[in-house]
């Protein structure tokens, strides 16, 4: 009879054994970066944006009168700092044609009613830049109240005996932080 030998090899790890573990979570982590510039802005919606004040002088009554022009929500303003607000004129003069008026004839008032917080001044209008509102609050839309008036003793010294017209300057408002 024949001898059979059956060898039976058995590997137990002598390779070696790896372990798979079934995980029931994972976890990750990304970091999330909120970047801030300092912003400041006049609203488009402003009512000085590109709008119009008129004084009509027409009569006896309107040249012997004190004029007043009140623009509510004339500027809104966003600023993530504290600011002032500066006004100025383009130029020395209203003007119509050949003809002119100075503009320090207008003074141009910050005046309570709007949200914005500041101190508000009130300027006589000149080419140079001056405060109109100092250390206003930050803030998102701020609105600012603005009156414009031409004293009665100007509009008769000034005015009286200028040629009839439109006379036309523009003012510049300008928003800085502090």
């Amino acid at each position: 009879m024949k001898k059979q030998i059956f060898i039976v090899a058995l590997s137990l790890g002598a390779l070696g054994t790896k372990q798979v573990m079934a995980q029931n979570s994972g976890q990750m982590s990304t970091s999330v970066n909120i970047i801030l510039s300092d912003v400041i802005a006049m609203d488009i919606g402003s009512v000085a944006s590109e709008g119009t004040v008129d004084f009509n002088y027409g009569n006896t009554k309107d040249y012997n009168s004190s004029k007043n022009v009140t623009v509510p929500n004339s500027l809104v303003i966003i600023s993530s700092k504290n600011f002032d607000v500066k006004v100025k004129s383009e130029g020395a003069h209203f003007v119509s044609g050949a003809n002119v008026i100075p503009v320090d004839i207008l003074q141009v008032k910050a005046i309570p009613g709007g949200s914005l917080v500041g101190t508000l001044n009130e300027v006589t209008l000149s080419a140079n830049d001056q405060v109109l509102v100092s250390n206003a609050s930050l803030g998102t839309k701020q609105s600012l109240n603005i009156a414009y008036s031409i004293s009665a003793e100007k509009a008769s010294k000034v005015l009286l005996g200028k040629p009839q017209g439109t006379y036309t300057q523009k003012i510049t408002y300008t928003a800085t932080a502090l």
